[in-house]
């Protein structure tokens, strides 16, 4: 019972729980990645002009449909 809150989900999208929480950690440092280049461009707006959209729009292409 226990065990399936570890499985169910990654099994949706096709992968076991280490590939998921590999992924998941991936996916989080890109987001902070994209999180401090709009942070930078909120204060120097010449800088990183459309790294955070580009790097969004890149995981959401990563993830539409996946495991559909």
């Amino acid at each position: 019972m226990i065990a399936r809150l570890f499985t169910d989900h990654p099994a949706s999208v096709d992968e076991t729980y280490g590939e998921h929480a590999r992924f998941a950690f991936s996916f989080s440092m890109k987001l902070f990645a994209a999180a401090f280049a709009a942070l930078i461009h909120a204060v120097l707006p010449f800088m990183f002009e459309k790294t955070a959209s580009r790097m969004i729009a890149e995981m959401h292409a990563r993830t539409h449909n996946r495991g559909t």
